[in-house]
């Protein structure tokens, strides 16, 4: 892998899921010397104790900004305060079911917050070395039982989300035609892992399958997802960041496609196996629910992610099977995480800090 040719790397969305996983492994797991400027809004699925650990253990090299990144004056003094050269932009409103209820978020941060991003780093080339976006498979739209997205799949988002991930990448594009930005941009499959909001499916089935709460699955339970683990998609990206060619787009898929029923079993067998059991001793599988279907819900995903295994030379390293057992033992061994999470505490810990 190449030395990057940039020092002072902006992470939009560092506080959450996936932004928080990745400065994590950037700082603890590989050669990178130089600094990461974190800007987050703090919205309520960004939890700035998740990088806590980092922030003490690299003053120096990690930096917190609490910013909006449609805020086009707080994200020009960051640029230009901390030297930005590079930028790898995680941060978006990403829950489908929230984007039907209040798609205005959703077209503020994905399509506007990354417009923003762009022009402001236009306006600094030849300093700036690379924009990577990190987008979602969900912009293909939707698949039948056969066949894979790839790099030149033809966008057909379905929800509200997909929409404006599909605007910010078309942007990103057009960002790079016109004004010779660097640009590349990875279109991922479904994340999992530590440290992700209850909120989403595997999280949410850990966590309610602990308290002997009903599991919701919407429709019959066989929509298909590819599923990749959060640290295996980390290392995908910065091999992006570091090696990807300019122009280019990327697929990265976990190479595991699963129907939702299915993980949600899995997830039972597990939680029966590490966990406490249920009074009576009943399975985990008996508090499936079975709950209308949600409108748009695309019925399969899988990405073919031949490209960056060929050209630069990145593959999935983690089973669905050992992902999925990490990534329950991890919610069980951090009970006090979930806690703060679930009860608000993180929010009002930010209000004390940052103000409300």
């Amino acid at each position: 892998m190449k030395t990057p040719a940039f020092q002072h790397l902006l992470v939009t969305g560092g506080c959450g899921f996936i932004g928080a996983n990745f400065i994590r492994h950037l700082l603890d797991e590989t050669d990178f010397a130089g600094r990461v400027i974190n800007v987050d809004k703090l919205t309520y699925a960004a939890n700035p104790l998740s990088l806590a650990a980092v922030a003490e253990k690299f003053p120096e090299r990690y930096v917190f900004v609490r910013a909006d990144i449609a805020d086009r004056a707080a994200l020009a003094r960051v640029f230009d305060d901390y030297a930005v050269d590079a930028v790898c932009h995680f941060a978006a409103e990403s829950h489908v079911d929230r984007s039907i209820v209040r798609p205005d978020d959703f077209i503020q941060t994905n399509i506007l917050g990354t417009y923003t991003l762009l022009q402001l780093a236009r306006e600094r080339l030849p300093r700036i070395k690379r924009f990577h976006h990190v987008s979602t498979d969900e912009v293909f739209g939707s698949l039948g039982a056969t066949g894979f997205f790839t790099e030149t799949t033809p966008y057909s988002p379905n929800s509200p989300y997909s929409a404006s991930k599909a605007a910010s990448d078309h942007l990103v594009r057009a960002f790079h035609e016109t004004y010779r930005l660097p640009v590349t941009v990875s279109n991922c499959s479904n994340n999992y892992g530590p440290l992700q909001f209850p909120e989403k499916l595997i999280p949410l089935m850990i966590l309610n399958a602990l308290e002997g709460q009903p599991l919701p699955v919407y429709g019959d339970g066989r929509n298909v997802r590819d599923w990749l683990f959060v640290t295996d998609h980390c290392t995908a990206v910065w091999r992006i960041l570091c090696d990807g060619a300019d122009g280019a787009t990327y697929n990265v898929g976990g190479r595991n496609e699963m129907e939702n029923l299915a993980v949600v079993n899995a997830i039972c067998a597990l939680v029966d196996e590490l966990a406490a059991p249920l009074p009576g001793g009943k399975s985990r599988r008996d508090l499936i629910t079975f709950v209308k279907d949600r409108p748009g819900h695309d019925r399969r995903y899988a990405i073919d992610c031949a490209k960056i295994e060929r050209e630069l030379g990145w593959r999935p390293a983690k089973s669905f099977a050992t992902g999925l057992r990490r990534t329950v033992q991890w919610y069980l061994d951090n009970a006090a995480w979930v806690r703060q999470v679930r009860s608000g505490d993180y929010q009002r810990w930010i209000a004390a800090h940052y103000g409300a």
